[in-house]
């Protein structure tokens, strides 16, 4: 049985500027996955940097509200929103509230810092 504890990933800031703590990478443990997740926080006005990732991910919003942007759409997200974020696809996502924006990030295949173009 793998478990891994949210407080014992180590907090760093993401090239889109969030607050990142990757829980699950199958180059970091021995899973049988293709994919990572990441738990992320974006503070009260804050917006994350426009990016994109050469595989799909899902955004799943944990705690707070904001603006998720796709391409040329933008829409309100809010707590127990799952987003779907196309390959290729520009994305940011804005908090609009008062507290902490946070959500789950998956990525599949497994997020590789190579595969994303920060703009």
């Amino acid at each position: 049985m793998f478990i891994k504890d949210l407080n014992d990933c180590e907090e760093f800031i993401a090239g889109d500027n969030s607050i990142l703590r990757e829980l699950l990478h199958p180059d970091k443990a021995d899973m049988a996955i293709r994919y990572s997740l990441a738990h992320a926080i974006v503070k009260p006005g804050k917006t994350s940097r426009f990016h994109k990732l050469k595989n799909s991910e899902v955004y799943y919003i944990l705690e707070g509200e904001g603006i998720m942007g796709i391409d040329d759409e933008t829409r309100q997200v809010h707590k127990g929103h799952a987003i779907y974020i196309p390959p290729n696809s520009l994305q940011f996502i804005q908090n609009t509230g008062k507290n902490d924006l946070i959500f789950l990030c998956i990525v599949d295949p497994a997020w590789k810092k190579e595969e994303e173009i920060l703009l």
